[in-house]
């Protein structure tokens, strides 16, 4: 558990043939967001069907007898990794209600921070609650808003709750879409044959033959319908503050964020901790698979020559997102082999997007050693990460964070590295292409770096301490 942990994964279509299909398949594009369960929801035009099951898209939605339960033209659906709620199969999204006003199916990507304190009310005024998920505090605030219309209801709801989150929903006549008024958690818009599609990521446009039409805008709800999309602003605007980690960490190297890919964002990362950092070394290695990019970046920048010097194993699974840690006492090894002719006599520097707890990267560090490296210097393509994220990734508190309490010497000491060296916050905002990191109007969610929380996590921090 020394990474970073996934969000979650959303997608909605509207109005096509197959549309469980469709939406199986970008589920499956974003897997990488949430690997604990998934679900669909697909309405027919008079009923809602539900499937939601444990485990990988591909294993629980790879056959038609299971698809044909999920008839309709619409749906929408959800890859989950748990940040608020527990790992439990009630908790798997998209959430289902049947409202005064119809059916009502809704998935959710991010964490609202005030949420502890909007389901103490809601339980005293007499809801029933299914899950322990966060999500369920939306469609509760919906079902008791006394409003008429339904983009009103969503509207009284989404103005009461605080944190980050893109949804997708679905009514019996609506595919709704909708970001937090700072948009820190991503939200697309796409278009194939005249049929429209909300997803978290580029990427899963891409995989049904979809075409980028926009982002959707920081406190934007769109409405698509068969009259088409219809877009509605209903907060106080404030400047947009989306996630650094999309970029830095999160999103699939193929997807596109700004007009650029994420693997063009990564690369250049690496490219600015070489210049930066300007090492004589033999060999840059990455950590893989999520350190590839930015070693490609440096090694391109530093004229030191990039080798696969750590092969990672496809076929172990991700043991540190897993419910039974057991798996773990047989060590990295599992995961990760050293390539002894890349590495052997050699000054190594080592290259990952992240450090977390460092327990990993202290065991890559001794197994590259013991290959036979005379020098292992340990670079990441982010600044220290010394603050806990409380809007939808699944970081540790501060006394797990090894950035929060100790400085680079400590760190260096922990991970057995000779050096240890961090790309600075600077340095990551010109990555981003940004001249330099605005303090007073920053142009990302960075708090993990600078306890920057630009929506309020009061409630967290009392929870913690607790």
């Amino acid at each position: 558990m020394d990474k970073l942990k996934e969000e979650c994964g959303i997608f909605g279509i509207y109005k096509t043939n197959e549309a469980a299909v469709h939406t199986a398949l970008g589920l499956h594009s974003l897997q990488h967001r949430g690997q604990e369960g998934a679900g669909i929801v697909s309405f027919d035009g008079k009923k809602f069907y539900s499937i939601k099951k444990e485990g990988l898209v591909g294993d629980n939605f790879n056959n038609i007898n299971t698809l044909s339960q999920l008839p309709g033209k619409t749906a929408i659906g959800h890859v989950r990794y748990s940040t608020t709620g527990e790992s439990k199969s009630e908790n798997l999204q998209p959430l289902f209600a049947n409202l005064a006003i119809g059916g009502f199916a809704c998935a959710h990507n991010g964490n609202l921070t005030n949420s502890i304190s909007l389901k103490k009310k809601l339980v005293e005024l007499g809801s029933i609650f299914q899950t322990t998920s966060d999500t369920e505090v939306i469609l509760q605030l919906v079902a008791r808003s006394k409003k008429i219309k339904l983009i009103e209801k969503l509207i009284d709801a989404l103005k009461q709750i605080q944190g980050a989150y893109s949804l997708v929903i679905l009514t019996n006549k609506k595919l709704i879409g909708a970001k937090d008024p700072y948009g820190i958690r991503p939200l697309v818009l796409g278009e194939k044959n005249g049929f429209h599609v909300l997803a978290s990521e580029t990427c899963a446009l891409d995989m049904i033959g979809a075409k980028y039409v926009r982002d959707i805008e920081n406190g934007e709800i769109v409405i698509i319908t068969d009259e088409g999309v219809e877009s509605v602003k209903p907060f106080k605007s404030v400047k947009e503050r989306p996630c650094i980690f999309e970029r830095i960490y999160f999103a699939s190297p193929e997807s596109i964020i700004g007009g650029k890919t994420v693997y063009t964002y990564r690369k250049e990362l690496g490219k600015q901790l070489a210049l930066e950092n300007k090492l004589t070394a033999d060999v840059i290695v990455p950590i893989p698979d999520s350190g590839v990019s930015a070693a490609i970046g440096y090694s391109q920048q530093s004229q030191i020559p990039f080798e696969l010097g750590i092969i990672r194993s496809h076929y172990v699974g991700r043991t540190f997102i897993e419910p039974s840690q057991s798996i773990r006492q047989f060590g990295v090894k599992l995961k990760h082999s050293v390539n002894r002719s890349c590495i052997e006599n050699k000054k190594v520097v080592l290259i990952d997007d992240s450090i977390v707890r460092g327990t990993t990267a202290n065991k890559i560090v001794k197994m590259v050693f013991e290959a036979g490296a005379k020098e292992v210097h340990l670079g990441i393509s982010c600044p220290p990460i010394k603050y806990p994220d409380f809007y939808g990734i699944d970081t540790p508190n501060f006394d797990e964070l090894i950035a929060s309490n100790n400085d680079v010497n400590v760190m260096t000491k922990l991970v057995g590295a000779t050096s240890l060296f961090f790309l600075s916050l600077d340095g990551t905002y010109k990555a981003m292409g940004c001249e330099q990191r605005n303090a007073k109007s920053p142009q990302f969610t960075d708090h993990c770096f600078t306890g920057d929380y630009p929506v309020d996590v009061t409630e967290f921090f009392k929870k913690n301490e607790n």
